[in-house]
């Protein structure tokens, strides 16, 4: 199987099934439109600029994405960059592609110059532990808790 992780701004074709992933599993329940997720999807896309939005194809069909954005947790607003907006199809989890998703939004805030990467979650913590993720504290967040983790991340050498 042939797969393939984009950047949102070469395939900007596939916005709009981002858009509605992320607002089907994020968003809608904390009320906000779709219209809300396309338009942070629309914010440049551009190299350095954040947020990234990637999207993995498996012989060309979209079955998940990762970004890298400068904030994501208002209790938080100070910790940066951040590993958002996880999401792979249903039918295709279980199949490592949420460990490559991860994983190339690491290596983007490598480039970046990123000597530490966040993330939260509510659901997830076991599977950004086996990829190296450490679980800073656990805070109120919503109806529910969240567990604020951190990855390490090794400078990029070379010239």
């Amino acid at each position: 199987m042939t797969i393939e992780i984009v950047s949102l701004n070469r395939r900007p074709d596939l916005a709009p099934q981002v858009a509605t992933w992320l607002w089907e599993a994020f968003w809608r329940a904390q009320g906000h439109g779709p219209e809300a997720v396309m338009a942070m999807l629309a914010l440049p896309q551009a190299s350095a600029a954040l947020p990234q939005s990637l999207v993995l194809l498996a012989e060309g069909r979209p079955l998940g994405t990762a970004s890298l954005a400068a904030g994501d947790l208002e209790a938080r607003p100070l910790l940066t960059p951040w590993l958002a907006g996880l999401y792979v199809v249903p039918e295709a989890r279980r199949q490592g592609h949420a460990s490559r998703l991860v994983r190339a939004v690491q290596a983007l805030a490598q480039e970046q110059g990123a000597a530490t990467l966040w993330l939260y979650t509510g659901s997830a913590e076991r599977l950004y532990t086996r990829l190296g993720w450490v679980c800073e504290e656990r805070l109120a967040h919503g109806a529910g808790e969240v567990a604020l983790m951190r990855r390490a991340l090794a400078p990029l050498t070379g010239a």
